[in-house]
């Protein structure tokens, strides 16, 4: 069973940082994609980042390029996504979600972890 389970978000003033995490199981990791999604409200949920659990390679959307760091803990099972120079506008729900790195689609979602910027 698959399961991604996001941890580390909450609130931070505009300008700060903030981490979060997490951890799956369940994956043949060496085979999947890990993406990282937002939602805020009354809006759609956007792509924000992804890294390939076997090459490390990563993809970011234009809007947090720079701003932004996907990375993972072979150890941990875990994906982490480091923001920094957070802004208002990041202010969403973030997902995690795996899917097979040669696939289109995400399989399988966390519950997702609540992130506020305050300005």
């Amino acid at each position: 069973q698959v399961e991604l389970v996001e941890s580390g978000g909450g609130l931070v003033q505009a300008g700060g940082s903030l981490r979060v995490s997490c951890a799956a199981s369940g994956l043949t990791f060496r085979s999947y994609t890990m993406g990282w999604f937002r939602q805020a409200p009354g809006e759609e949920r956007e792509f924000v980042a992804a890294i390939n659990w076997s090459s490390g390679s990563t993809d970011y959307a234009a809007a947090v390029k720079g701003r932004f760091s996907v990375s993972r803990d072979n150890a941990k099972n875990t994906v982490y996504l480091q923001m920094n120079n957070l802004k208002p506008e990041d202010t969403a729900v973030y997902y995690c979600a795996a899917k097979f790195s040669l696939s289109a689609n995400y399989l399988y979602w966390g519950q997702g972890t609540q992130v506020t910027v305050t300005s």
